[in-house]
């Protein structure tokens, strides 16, 4: 196995050979959930080209184990994981294959991140159709659960972007796919969380650009009617939008919060676009206000990640927004675009109990009870959300699609010993909010959905031609996660 890699150690250690049952130990590592809720023992593995794929492929078999694939963990939830059994992390895939900066159309292995790929196209004056909130997503993993941005409701999700990808079997065989050549498994792998096969390369459309700036608007908005009544006036006009909801707010004021929308610069707009689109001028910098490092934020945060700590940010924050009114500026893509990654590791204010999202894909014409509805019923429970991010979206053509004509909410629980068992009982009472409103979920987030959930949204059909492609590509059922097992039980 002299190109796979564990965690510390080099390729020669780990010359152990694995039989019928044993795998070598130094492979064996604590293998988590994006928001730390969840974590597991996995035998890791890092293959950095196909053919070292393939050897942990035969690996498996050999030992009697399931492989599960990993990114760049971003999942909240068991999508990345597979517990006892093996994990490969693509990230050493992460060569970029081919690029054209005439037609903005590139081939990247899995493992090239977001952030790798918008530092390598954007000072030819492309950048990604589809940007998560975090630039730590890696390609393959984002086309694996088919992962959406501010603009969803425009340009769709990644898969629409995506021109063909080579797609490695469970058996070792490579397969091309696109919407002429096997399109019935581009269709189901995109969005397929790894359970089909195993992204080897993607070709994929790049947006082209004329400035590294983005014009801004953003202005607050009184409850949650006004909000999506933003979005309905707004979205025509607008190449982003992205709201935030104030989860603790009630009565005429639940849903209140502010937004923010932006346009690309049109040619000529941007007086000095080879400065704006230069590196230098998109990265968010170590120290946030130039002053204090980033790295730290987070311990500043923990403290505040209470009920009474969020009431008083919220409320700080919805304030200075409305007494603000509109405003308009312009800001470098990287800085509108990955809000996430302003503290890093923000996500360890929510320890030690971690964090779990949650969030329902609503029609247009429900969406309004709906969230005000899921709004009301956190409260009452007690257990409110202490990030919500709204956004629009519109159909796509994948097999296991979460989207719809209409709106998602996306919601960040803080876990604890002593609310774990309320947050399912909770989450099994959304669902049924959702479920009742023609709702749908999405893979990447999801922690909590069950089978009977998932089998209501998606119906028997599309389940059914999933499983049969599922055998087709994989008759053993090698490829499995976590998320597969709670969601898609074997009968």
């Amino acid at each position: 196995m002299n190109q796979v890699r564990s965690k510390t150690k080099s390729d020669a250690a780990g010359k152990g050979r694995a039989d019928a049952h044993h795998l070598p130990t130094d492979h064996l590592e604590t293998v988590s959930s994006w928001g730390g809720v969840s974590k597991s023992l996995s035998y890791v593995y890092r293959p950095a080209t196909a053919d070292a794929l393939h050897e942990v492929l035969q690996l498996a078999r050999r030992s009697g184990r399931s492989v599960g694939l990993r990114g760049g963990g971003n999942s909240y939830g068991d999508a990345a994981m597979n517990t006892e059994n093996i994990v490969v992390d693509l990230r050493r895939m992460n060569r970029i294959l081919d690029w054209n900066p005439e037609t903005g159309v590139i081939r990247l292995e899995p493992g090239v991140t977001l952030s790798e790929l918008w530092q390598y196209i954007l000072e030819d004056g492309w950048w990604p159709p589809v940007a998560t909130g975090t630039s730590f997503t890696t390609m393959g993993g984002s086309a694996a659960m088919n992962v959406h941005g501010k603009n969803a409701y425009k340009a769709g999700p990644i898969g629409d972007h995506i021109l063909e990808f080579d797609l490695m079997l469970a058996s070792g065989e490579t397969i091309t796919c696109s919407r002429e050549a096997n399109s019935d498994v581009f269709y189901a792998a995109i969005g397929g969380f790894g359970m089909l096969g195993i992204f080897t390369s993607l070709t994929m459309q790049m947006k082209r650009i004329y400035s590294g700036l983005l014009d801004v608007e953003t202005t607050a908005r009184g409850n949650v009617h006004e909000m999506l009544d933003y979005f309905y006036e707004n979205t025509g006009r607008s190449d982003y939008t992205v709201g935030w909801i104030d989860s603790l707010a009630g009565g005429r004021m639940l849903g209140r919060g502010d937004v923010h929308r932006a346009n690309y610069l049109a040619p000529g707009d941007d007086p000095a676009p080879a400065q704006t689109l230069r590196l230098e001028n998109q990265h968010l910098g170590p120290n946030l206000f130039g002053v204090v490092p980033r790295s730290i934020i987070w311990m500043f945060m923990w403290p505040m990640v209470r009920d009474t700590g969020m009431r008083v940010v919220n409320q700080g924050k919805y304030l200075m927004g409305n007494v603000s009114g509109v405003k308009r500026y312009r800001q470098p893509h990287v800085q509108f675009h990955f809000l996430l990654d302003y503290v890093p590791d923000f996500k360890r204010a929510y320890s030690p109990g971690g964090l779990i999202q949650y969030q329902p894909f609503i029609p247009k014409e429900t969406a309004e009870d709906a969230f005000g509805a899921i709004l009301a019923l956190c409260q009452r429970r007690g257990l409110p959300n202490y990030l919500t991010v709204l956004k629009r979206h519109k159909p796509d053509d994948f097999l296991l699609s979460y989207a719809v004509d209409g709106f998602s909410m996306a919601m960040d629980f803080r876990v604890t010993n002593g609310n774990r068992q309320r947050m399912m009982w909770l989450t099994q009472e959304l669902d049924e909010i959702v479920l009742a409103a023609g709702g749908r979920f999405y893979f990447a987030k999801d922690s909590t959905l069950r089978p009977e959930v998932a089998r209501a949204y998606l119906g028997d059909e599309r389940i059914a031609a999933f499983r049969a492609l599922k055998r087709r590509c994989d008759p053993d059922n090698l490829l499995q996660t976590d998320l597969w097992r709670r969601v898609f039980p074997d009968k």
